[in-house]
């Protein structure tokens, strides 16, 4: 079971990290078949490990390439942190959460897939004036999502920056993996602190590593090579069916 899962989670790793994302998304959806038979718990802590994981790699390259306007970040991030712990607090069933995920995802990708396919193909150029505020106050939001639905909040946010023109599309990418890193670790802290996270070193060890791997390939190829829009298109397309599977359950 492991070296096929190590394949799916490097792949899936790869894809999201290219767009700045760190494909929590879809490890929920690839665990939650029942032909792996993972526990609920196990699966949504390995999920936001393996999030971090990618992410932390991702978040350096895109410093490093210039891609990270660390203000923006903090601004975004400020309050979206205790709300992602509070969400991930909350008790929840297996089936709201599917239900909740399903949703949020389903939605993200059709937010993604308008702006691939109805919006023309130019770079963007952020808005001369930003409402930091109003910025904050979304992050916050979903921040709160990210940790009801497990996962880091990224692939709610950047549909709503592009949307709103908030940077270009490579910064927008690094904003994503750094929401996604200090969402992930409020996330797991939250678990933590009811007593729900669970670790299974056999398990979660090789796919750590897998994700590791996939993460930093994405995350060189987006900082340097990728067009940023047939990476959202293709990631859209991964985000919509991890949706679709969990609206399944």
């Amino acid at each position: 079971m492991i070296p096929e899962l190590c394949i799916l989670f490097f792949i899936v790793a790869l894809a999201y990290s290219a767009a700045g994302f760190g494909g929590g998304s879809s490890y929920l959806a690839i665990l939650s078949l029942p032909l792996w038979m993972v526990d609920f718990q196990l699966m949504k802590s390995t999920a936001l490990l393996c999030n971090v994981a990618v992410v932390s790699g991702g978040v350096y390259h895109f410093y490093k390439s210039g891609h990270l306007p660390i203000k923006k970040a903090w601004q975004l991030s400020l309050v979206s942190v205790p709300l992602a712990f509070i969400g991930s607090y909350l008790p929840m069933k297996q089936a709201t959460f599917f239900l909740l995920l399903g949703l949020a995802l389903t939605l993200a990708a059709i937010l993604m897939c308008y702006r691939l396919f109805f919006e023309k193909e130019e770079p963007i150029i952020p808005a001369d004036k930003e409402n930091g505020i109003a910025y904050g106050i979304i992050g916050g939001g979903i921040g709160l999502l990210s940790g009801m639905t497990g996962i880091g909040g990224g692939i709610y946010l950047s549909p709503v920056l592009r949307l709103g023109r908030y940077d270009t599309a490579k910064n927008i990418a690094g904003l994503s993996s750094f929401f996604i890193l200090v969402n992930s670790i409020a996330g797991l802290c939250g678990q933590a602190a009811k007593h729900a996270i669970v670790f299974d070193v056999g398990f979660a060890g090789p796919l750590l590593l897998a994700v590791i791997a996939g993460g930093q390939i994405g995350a060189r190829l987006s900082a340097k090579v990728l067009n940023p829009r047939w990476v959202a298109g293709a990631t859209a397309l991964l985000i919509l069916y991890a949706g679709v599977q969990m609206l399944l359950k």
